[in-house]
């Protein structure tokens, strides 16, 4: 149990990078490995049906009323949010525009593929491998320092611009897309809850785990 403690920081490993643009090919590939099963596991909560995490909920919303695919949707808001990073003087890094990129890819590959599931208890065993997924995928494109997501900037940004609370700053964000996503038709469920109430504590063991590895 002990060496799944969750972490209070995120740990400097031997892949971190020294700035948003300091590439090699081990940081790059960890980075895009990280990235995918990201896109993955939101791929499985999505196809679990008993409620996506709150940005899932918007861009299956929006997927479902411009008739588009969810992997589009995913990809027009990450810019959209992206844009939004422009009045707030955040600058995007190599792994920022990964994020937008891949992470797209990964969840149309992920609901093409995964079976929808009818069944609760397997959708609530989809939800939670998703959530699992999501935390171990965090931690790994986190710790490569090579910029944070589109999301992530967006809620640091403003919590400079305003001052407030980076916490009050991201439910804030968090309650508006969910519930944007829930007026447009977005799957809203215990898998919703779960993932709101999970998925800090997931990444937070991953980071754990990976800090132990690391530092042997």
């Amino acid at each position: 149990m002990e060496f799944l403690r969750p972490h209070k920081t995120v740990p400097v490993t031997p892949w971190t990078g020294k700035g948003k643009w300091d590439l090699s090919i081990s940081r790059v590939s960890i980075l895009f490995i990280g990235l995918f099963i990201f896109g993955i596991g939101d791929a499985f909560v999505i196809q679990g049906n008993i409620g996506n995490g709150p940005w899932s909920v918007l861009a299956q919303g929006v997927s479902r009323h411009l008739h588009i695919a969810m992997g589009w949707s995913t990809l027009g808001i990450s810019t959209l949010v992206l844009l939004a990073w422009i009045p707030l003087r955040e600058k995007p890094g190599f792994g920022t525009i990964s994020n937008i990129i891949i992470i797209a890819i990964a969840i149309q590959i992920g609901v093409t593929y995964i079976p929808l599931q009818e069944n609760f208890a397997v959708g609530l065993i989809f939800a939670l491998v998703g959530i699992g997924m999501v935390g171990v995928a965090s931690t790994l494109y986190i710790t490569c320092g090579l910029g944070p997501g589109p999301r992530d900037g967006l809620m640091t940004g403003l919590h400079f611009k305003t001052r407030i609370r980076v916490g009050r700053v991201r439910l804030a964000i968090e309650s508006t897309v969910f519930a944007l996503g829930w007026l447009l038709g977005g799957t809203v469920g215990l898998g919703t809850l779960l993932f709101a109430g999970l998925i800090g504590q997931s990444v937070a063991v991953a980071l754990g785990v990976v800090s132990r590895i690391t530092s042997k």
